[in-house]
Formats: structure tokens, C-alpha cells, sequence
């Protein structure tokens, strides 16, 4: 790995956290006369009512690249250079790429749809409507746009520009068509009519529905083919449970990690053909702290991402948030902050978003509308696999996942797909095979690790084979360990691993209301052949 040109000594970065590294770079690079404020926005965080309520401007009209407002994103200045003033071109020769849709706090009615440019543009906007050809609506965008200096002499410095635009007041299970543009760049003009894409907002009332989620994609053929598959289940939605792209290829939360920028255009780009349509909701695995960027490395997920901002702290903690589909609630949590194996952000929210955590939980077992409880992060709470199981996440969550009955708990970090029995205070609650039941008042949690989404994948222990739909092969125990707050592996022998499968692969889950409401959980390899399923029941006797 090259030196970067700018960094800190490999022995004292060793024994740092992220934020001591971010004031460590601060200090010293302020001395050699480098400004900061790489990281802004142009104009504020806003929302536009459509169709059923006032209009207002998203954010506020400017030029992507442009010298930044402070307050928002912008708050997250980086440390290290100041971006050159950005190239302008003829904005009819520039094309926007990697549009990838969220939802806002209430997916009835809000829709967060984000893109990107090459090169900075005038006046970036979405249109939107009920029809591709009638696109009446025009929504200001707001810029955020992210400088990274030259890290090593490989590296050259890049500049990335990313567009975001935020609808509210939408119609309830309601398809919109929206167009992304620019000055010069017009997506209802006829030429341009093949860029317009479309969306459908969550219904009123809960209905019959299907969700997917995978973790550790990255850029690959493989990644490729599993979002392809992935959009041929019509999802209403998608879980990414961290390690987005792996920019940062070494995943240790450290400024001397081998990371390139560049790699998000590629990803961004791979994964617009579902994420234009399909909501992906991402939260922060390892390889998403990039030390780069703020305190705590997630001013890189800001710029890109716009997620639901009703988490503890949406600034500190962008991968933090809810939201409710139908009638499940989906709670995503940042592992960072909790494990044992990779500490750089380790007790970053000092307890805080462990106390949301507890109140999410409770208030969505308070709330009638919602039959289950989904928690998706990255880190495995448990997993025999290469990283086998965090007891960071295990101390900090397992004790509320209980007390809430949570239904299912989606983790990615181990690149292969593992599936447990129903586990209860840390034993087989209720063996689960595969096409079997549970429920998880009576029975304890299902544990999945859905980590094949396209990296390099990871294997299991000597001895162990793998064990799924059409290929069964229990083992009574399997030896294992799990991280110590020592940060050391402590061994266990374990009887929960239930389904196990090296390929690549991702989680289909089709949720039914009304007078039965069940989770009806599948697992998918890249080719669509089914490799895992069961069913959760809440109540059954």
C-alpha cells in the first residue's frame, strides 16, 4: 500500500479512535497552512410538498461545487485541502448517473431522490409527476459536493458531486414519475425522455408486500447479478446492512487505509438500474468509516446518501433511522459504535443511540399498526463464519432485541449466508430447518447473516460443510468463537448455526397483513434458485 502523501505515523494510528486521528490531522495539517471546508452544501436541507399540499423549493437553487453555506452537511468540513474551484462545462453535455432513491421518516408520503454528476452544473433540479409526460412539478436540489485530496501518488485528488431533492407530501400508494436535471440538461425534453424514472409511495393501509436485503456488495460481476435478481422479486423497498462499495478497502476505520473515491462512482452507477425505482436503505459497516471525512468518517455517507433524519443524531450518525412500511417497522443501527472487533468508532454516540434504540423499539411495539419488528446492521451478532460474532453488539442490543421481541435481525460483515435456529438468551430457543415455523414471542430471534452480495467470498470452519434447501447437512455442534471486549476471540461450540451456504445470495422477504400477518423469509442465490426458507408467526400455538 502506497504512503499517503498526508497521514499519521503508523504506530500512533495504530492505538487511535477515528475522531482523536480527525483532531490529530487538524492540528497538524493547520500548521502546514492547509485550509478545510472541503465537505459542503450549497443552500439549505428542505422538502417540497407535491400534489397535496403547498409548494416550496428543496433546498436552494446554486451550482454543484460551489463554495458551501455552513450548517447541514457542511458542518463536516474535511481536514485536509481545500477543492480547487470547480470545472464548468456546457451543462447540455453532462449526464446525470447514479440515481439511487430513499425514503424519508413516513414512506407513505415522503421520497428522497438522490444522483450524481461528473462535473459541477447550474441550477440542478427534479421534475415530477403523475404521468412521464406530464413531469409539472420542479424541485430544487441541493448540492453536496465532496473533495478528497490525492492520498498517494496513485491516487490523484477527486472532486464528486452529488444532487439530492427531497419530496414530502406525497399520495400514499401512489406510482410518481421524476426526471433529474440541470441547465442545459432538461429530462421532459423529448430527447431526453428515456432518463425519466419512476417510484411507488408505501400504502395507507397495510397490504401484502416484498422486501430484500443483502450486505457487502461491492463493485463485481456478482454484485451485478444479485441486483438484478433482486429486481425481479419487486421489491417494495432494500436493505444494504453496510459495506456499500469498499472505497476503503481495508476497513479498519484508520486515514492509513487503502481507500479510492472513485470507486462510489462505479457502484453508484452498477446499482442504478434498481435503486432508480427500487428505495435502498443503507446503514455504515466497517469499510463505510472512511477516516477522510469528519470525526467519525461518515462525512462520505452524508454527501451521498439522504436517509430518514429521525434517529438520535442524523448528523454524527447518518446510518441511524426507522421507518415504517405497512406493518413492519424497520429500525437500522450503526455497529460501529458497539464492536469489539473494530473499535475506531467504538462508544462514538457515548450510549446514546442505544438509548434510542430502546425508545424505537418501544414505541413500535406500542404502536397497533405494527405487527413486526426488522433490525438490519452490519456486524454479526451471530455468525460462524471468518469475523463469527461480535459480543460488542451482543452486550449493547441482545438484552432490548429480547425484551422487544424483535422478529428478525439482518447483519451482513461475514460474505456468506448463515442462518440460525430461533435463539433464546443465548441457547436454540426452538430448532428452525429449513420451510419450518416460528414465533417470536415463544421461541427467541432468527439471526441472518446475508453477507454474498457480491464481494470475495468467505467460507466456514474446517470440517463444516454447508447446509441448505436441497443440500442438508446438520452438524450437531460447531466450534466458533466470538470477540471479547478485549478485542480478543473467545471460543465457543454452538448448536444455532442452522442453514449455511458459500455463494453469492440475498433475503426476500414477502410480508402479509391482516387476520394471520407472517414474515415469509427466503433466501436467493445469484442464478434465482431458492437456498433457504421459513416462516415467522407471532402468537401461533
Amino acid at each position: 500500500m502506497d504512503t499517503p502523501n498526508v497521514g499519521i505515523p503508523e504506530r500512533l494510528a495504530a492505538a487511535m479512535s477515528m475522531p482523536e486521528q480527525h483532531a490529530y490531522l487538524r492540528g497538524k495539517l493547520g500548521r502546514r497552512k492547509v485550509l478545510a471546508g472541503a465537505f459542503a452544501t450549497t443552500g439549505a436541507v428542505g422538502g417540497v410538498a407535491l400534489l397535496g399540499g403547498s409548494s416550496g423549493a428543496a433546498g436552494a437553487s446554486g451550482t454543484a461545487g460551489a463554495a458551501g453555506a455552513s450548517g447541514g452537511a457542511g458542518s463536516a468540513a474535511h481536514p485536509l485541502a481545500a477543492p480547487p474551484a470547480p470545472v464548468r462545462v456546457d451543462g447540455r453535455l453532462v449526464a446525470p448517473f447514479g440515481r439511487h432513491l430513499a425514503f424519508g421518516a413516513d414512506p407513505r408520503t415522503q421520497m428522497r431522490i438522490s444522483w450524481q454528476v461528473p462535473l459541477a452544473v447550474k441550477s440542478p433540479y427534479v421534475r415530477v409527476g403523475p404521468q412521464p409526460w406530464d413531469l409539472g412539478q420542479k424541485v430544487e436540489a441541493e448540492v453536496r459536493a465532496l473533495h478528497t485530496p490525492s492520498l498517494s501518488k496513485k491516487l490523484p485528488a477527486v472532486e464528486q458531486y452529488y444532487l439530492h431533492a427531497a419530496l414530502d407530501g406525497l399520495r400514499p400508494g401512489t406510482t410518481y414519475y421524476y426526471g433529474v436535471g440541470h441547465d442545459g440538461f432538461d429530462p421532459a425534453s423529448p430527447e431526453r425522455m428515456a432518463t425519466i424514472g419512476s417510484f411507488r409511495t408505501a400504502p395507507a393501509q397495510p397490504e401484502k408486500f416484498v422486501f430484500t436485503a443483502f450486505g457487502d456488495q461491492g463493485v463485481s460481476y456478482h454484485a451485478l447479478a444479485n441486483d438484478q435478481v433482486i429486481l425481479g422479486q419487486n421489491p417494495s423497498f432494500h436493505l444494504h446492512a453496510g459495506d456499500i462499495c469498499y472505497a476503503d478497502t481495508t476497513g479498519h476505520g484508520k486515514d492509513s487505509d487503502t481507500y479510492d473515491a472513485r470507486v462510489w462512482d462505479t457502484f453508484l452507477a452498477q446499482t442504478e438500474s434498481v435503486a432508480k425505482s427500487v428505495p435502498w436503505m443503507v446503514t455504515t459497516g466497517n469499510h463505510d468509516m472512511e477516516a477522510w471525512y469528519s470525526p467519525n468518517g461518515y462525512g462520505g455517507q452524508r454527501a451521498r446518501w439522504s436517509l430518514p433524519e429521525n434517529g438520535f443524531d442524523p448528523e454524527k450518525a447518518p446510518g441511524v433511522y426507522s421507518f415504517r412500511y405497512g406493518n413492519v417497522g424497520v429500525v437500522a443501527l450503526d455497529a460501529n459504535d458497539v464492536s469489539y472487533e473494530i473499535p475506531a468508532n467504538k462508544g462514538y454516540t457515548d450510549g446514546r443511540q442505544t438509548a434510542w434504540l430502546d425508545r424505537r423499539l418501544r414505541d413500535l411495539r406500542a404502536d397497533d399498526a405494527v405487527d413486526f419488528v426488522v433490525v438490519f446492521f452490519h456486524h454479526c451478532m451471530y455468525s460462524t463464519s471468518t469475523h463469527a460474532s461480535d459480543g460488542g453488539v451482543r452486550d449493547a442490543w441482545l438484552e432490548l432485541f429480547t425484551r422487544h421481541q424483535v422478529d428478525l435481525v439482518v447483519n451482513g460483515h461475514n460474505h456468506v449466508y448463515e442462518r440460525t435456529d430461533a435463539i433464546k438468551d443465548g441457547e436454540v430457543g426452538k430448532p428452525v430447518p429449513v420451510g419450518a415455523s416460528t414465533d417470536p414471542t415463544r421461541d427467541g430471534i432468527v439471526y441472518v447473516t446475508a453477507g454474498g452480495a457480491g464481494k470475495d467470498l468467505y467460507g466456514f470452519g474446517p470440517g463444516v460443510r454447508d447446509s441448505y434447501e436441497g443440500n442438508v447437512h446438520d452438524h450437531e455442534s460447531i466450534v466458533t468463537f466470538h470477540w471479547t471486549k478485549s478485542r480478543r476471540p473467545d471460543p465457543d461450540t454452538v448448536e444455532w448455526s442452522r442453514v449455511r451456504y458459500t455463494g453469492f445470495s440475498f433475503l426476500a422477504v414477502e410480508v402479509t397483513a391482516g387476520a394471520r400477518p407472517r414474515l415469509s423469509v427466503s433466501a436467493l442465490a445469484e442464478n434465482g434458485e431458492r437456498i433457504d426458507h421459513f416462516e415467522v408467526v407471532r402468537g401461533t400455538r
